[in-house]
C-alpha cells in the first residue's frame, strides 16, 4: 500500500498558525503559471528539444548498426543491437531514480547536472575501442538522459493551466514522438556520408545546446518553489514560524527511500497506472518494432541506401505532425465532456476520448504497412501506411500523459516516470527478437501479429473512459492528495 507520507501535508500543519503559511499569490510572479507566456513557452519548447535529444539517439543507433558491426567484427545483427536494449534499460532505470529526485530536489537541478553527465557519457560512444565500450557507455547515458524523458511532462504540468494543458502536451510531444522517426533519418544520411561514429557527434552538439537552455531556465516546480520562499522568509525575518504545506518532517532517508520508491510503488500498486502502462507499453514495443522492420522493408528487400531508407520512416512522423493540429479540434471534443459535479472542473477521464480514436488507427496502419510492404507494391503505400500509425501513436502518447498528469498532479513526474520504465523495457527488449520475428515469419505475417494484438488492446480505453472516476475514487495516492 502506498505509504502515506507521500503526500507531504503534514499532520502538524493544523496546529500551524495561517497567519505564516507561505502560498502562491493568486497571481503572484512566483507562480510558474502566470510567468509570461513567451517564457513558459521557452521552457516548453527546452524539454520538447532535450527529450528529441534523448530519444532520437535512440533510434539513431540502429542505422549505425552496419557500420558498428564492421568496425568491431560483429557477424551477429542482434549482437549489434544490444546498445539499442541498453540504452533504453538505461532510460527505464533513470526514470525510477530521477524523476522522484526532481519531486525532492526541483526541476532545475537535475536537469542542469544529468544534462552535463549525459552530454559527457557520450564521448566514449564516440570515440569507443571497442564494442563493449559502446554497449557500457550507452547504459549509462540513457540512465542520465531520462532526466528529460521522464520529468518533462511534470514540467509542462508545473507550467500550463489545465485549460491548454493538452495543447502545451502535444506541442511537447511534437518532439518525443518524432525523436524515434527523426533518429532513423538523421542517424541514416550521417552514417552514409560520415560514418557511425559521427551520429554520437551530432547528437553531443544537442546535447549542449539542451544544457545551455536548461541552464537559463528556473525552477518550475511548485513544492520547491514554496520551500524556497519559506527559507527565504524564515532567513529576511528570522522567524521560524513560517511554513509551507509541503514541509518534509520526515527522516532524510526515510524520505529519500519513500520518493525513490514512488514511480515503482505507483505502477504496480496505483490500477490507472498499472493498466496505462501495460497499455502504452505493448504500443510502444510494436512502434520500436517498426524500427526494426523497415531497414528490412526499405534496404533488404527494396535495395534503398541508409538515407534514402530513412526516409521511409516520414509517413509516422507525418502521422505525429497530425495528431499535434488536431488539438483544437480535440480540445473542443474534450471540453463538451460533462464537468464534474463536485469540482464543476473537466474530469481526466475526458482526454482518454481521443484514445479510442488512437487505439483504432494504429492497427489500421500497422495491417496496412504489412501488406504493402512486398517489394512488387509501389514504395509509397506502406510509407503511407505509417500516417495513420504515426497518428494514432500521437495520439495515444499526447492524451493518456495528460490523463496520467490531470490524475496525479503534483506526482505527475512519478506516474509517468513508472509508465517510462514499462515502455522502455518493453521497446528495449523486445526488438532484440524483431529481426529474426520478420525473417522467419515474414513482413506480412510479422507485422499481421502485431496489429492483431492492438486490435485486442482496443477495448482498454473504452473501458477507462467508462470507469477510470470510481478508479480514482479508489486511489489511496488520489484521494490523500
Amino acid at each position: 500500500m502506498v505509504d502515506s507520507k507521500d503526500v507531504e501535508l503534514s499532520a502538524s500543519n493544523s496546529a500551524q498558525d495561517d497567519n505564516f503559511k507561505v502560498t502562491f499569490e493568486p497571481d503572484g510572479a512566483d507562480n510558474p503559471k502566470n510567468w509570461p507566456v513567451w517564457y513558459r513557452t521557452f521552457i516548453v519548447a527546452t524539454a520538447s528539444f532535450s527529450t528529441t535529444c534523448v530519444v532520437l539517439y535512440s533510434t539513431s543507433y540502429t542505422s549505425g548498426v552496419p557500420g558498428i558491426q564492421v568496425s568491431f567484427d560483429i557477424s551477429d545483427r542482434t549482437i549489434a543491437l544490444l546498445g539499442l536494449t541498453t540504452y533504453l534499460l538505461g532510460l527505464a532505470l533513470g526514470c525510477l531514480v530521477l524523476a522522484p529526485l526532481s519531486e525532492m530536489y526541483g526541476r532545475r537541478p537535475i536537469y542542469v547536472v544529468t544534462g552535463a553527465l549525459y552530454a559527457a557519457l557520450i564521448l566514449p560512444v564516440a570515440l569507443a575501442p571497442n564494442y563493449a565500450a559502446v554497449v557500457a557507455s550507452r547504459i549509462f547515458s540513457g540512465f542520465f538522459g531520462s532526466a528529460t524523458v521522464a520529468s518533462a511532462p511534470g514540467t509542462v504540468n508545473d507550467l500550463i493551466s489545465s485549460k491548454h494543458r493538452a495543447l502545451a502536451f502535444s506541442l511537447w510531444s511534437l518532439g518525443a514522438m518524432n525523436g524515434p522517426v527523426l533518429g532513423p533519418i538523421i542517424g541514416g544520411v550521417v552514417y552514409q556520408y560520415l560514418g557511425w561514429r559521427w551520429i554520437n557527434w551530432i547528437v553531443l552538439i544537442c546535447a549542449g545546446v539542451s544544457f545551455v537552455a536548461f541552464s537559463l531556465c528556473k525552477e518550475t516546480y511548485g513544492p520547491a518553489i514554496l520551500r524556497a520562499k519559506r527559507e527565504k522568509k524564515q532567513k529576511e525575518t528570522g522567524d521560524k514560524r513560517y511554513w509551507c504545506r509541503y514541509d518534509n518532517r520526515t527522516d532524510g532517508w526515510q524520505l529519500i527511500r519513500t520518493n525513490l520508491t514512488r514511480p515503482l510503488s505507483m505502477a504496480i500498486l496505483e490500477p490507472i497506472c498499472l493498466f496505462w502502462n501495460l497499455y502504452i507499453g505493448v504500443i510502444y514495443a510494436v512502434l520500436f518494432l517498426c524500427f526494426v522492420g523497415y531497414p528490412i522493408v526499405f534496404q533488404e528487400q527494396r535495395g534503398w541506401s541508409p538515407s534514402l531508407a530513412g526516409l521511409g520512416y516520414l509517413g509516422i512522423g507525418v502521422g505525429v505532425v497530425l495528431a499535434v493540429l488536431s488539438e483544437p479540434l480535440v480540445r473542443k471534443m474534450i471540453q463538451m465532456h460533462r464537468p464534474d459535479p463536485v469540482t464543476g472542473q473537466i474530469p481526466p477521464e475526458a482526454a482518454v476520448s481521443p484514445i479510442w480514436i488512437g487505439s483504432i488507427l494504429i492497427p489500421i496502419g500497422e495491417f496496412w504497412f504489412s501488406w504493402t510492404a512486398r517489394p512488387s507494391v509501389h514504395w509509397i503505400c506502406p510509407i503511407l501506411a505509417g500516417v495513420p500509425f504515426g497518428l494514432g501513436n500521437g495520439l495515444v502518447f499526447i492524451y493518456a500523459t495528460t490523463y496520467l498528469a490531470s490524475s496525479y498532479t503534483i506526482y505527475a513526474a512519478s506516474a509517468l516516470a513508472g509508465n517510462s520504465v514499462v515502455r522502455y523495457v518493453f521497446g528495449g527488449v523486445l526488438p532484440l527478437a524483431g529481426s529474426q520475428m520478420y525473417h522467419r515469419m515474414g513482413v506480412n505475417w510479422a507485422g499481421t501479429m502485431l496489429a492483431l494484438v492492438e486490435v485486442v488492446l482496443i477495448p482498454i480505453p473504452f473501458v477507462f473512459y467508462r470507469y477510470g472516476w470510481k478508479i480514482r475514487q479508489r486511489s489511496p495516492l488520489i484521494s490523500k492528495m
